[in-house]
């Protein structure tokens, strides 16, 4: 009776381990993908501003539970060197709050929302200025 409760136990902790390599492999390989569109779009950039803004995408997302369609967004503008805002609005029913949130090479100086992340990723990658956000709000 042992012996299988510590078979059964490494099995599943095998099983485990497995599922964890495989998204984590998942997300290195979006990750990895990423980089090669960027590389790509740099390559065949002419010769330009690099502090100049180019780069502007928009994420509309149901902020909150009371309010649906997708009157928040997240507008990313940023530069060749990654530099530049992210600009949010979260609406409600009674009230909107408006915040920005400054941008260094790709990253946020202040911890950036999923979908301020999401804005910023686009807007690097150059998917156009309106994207659908990878995550979802809790209801």
């Amino acid at each position: 009776m042992l012996i299988t409760a510590w078979v059964f136990a490494g099995v599943l902790a095998g099983a485990s381990g497995v599922l964890i390599g495989c998204l984590a492999l998942r997300r290195a390989q979006a990750t990895v993908e990423d980089c090669r569109r960027m590389l790509a779009r740099r390559t065949h950039e002419s010769v330009c501003d690099l502090r100049a803004i180019r780069d502007v995408a928009v994420c509309r997302y149901d902020a909150l539970a009371e309010m649906t369609g997708r009157l928040s967004f997240s507008v990313a503008m940023i530069n060749a060197l990654g530099d530049g805002i992210v600009l949010t609005s979260i609406n409600g029913r009674s009230e909107t709050r408006t915040y920005v949130r400054s941008v260094v090479g790709g990253k946020g100086e202040q911890q950036l929302s999923p979908e301020e992340e999401e804005a910023v990723r686009a807007a690097r990658l150059g998917l156009g200025p309106s994207v659908t956000p990878r995550v979802s709000r809790p209801a």
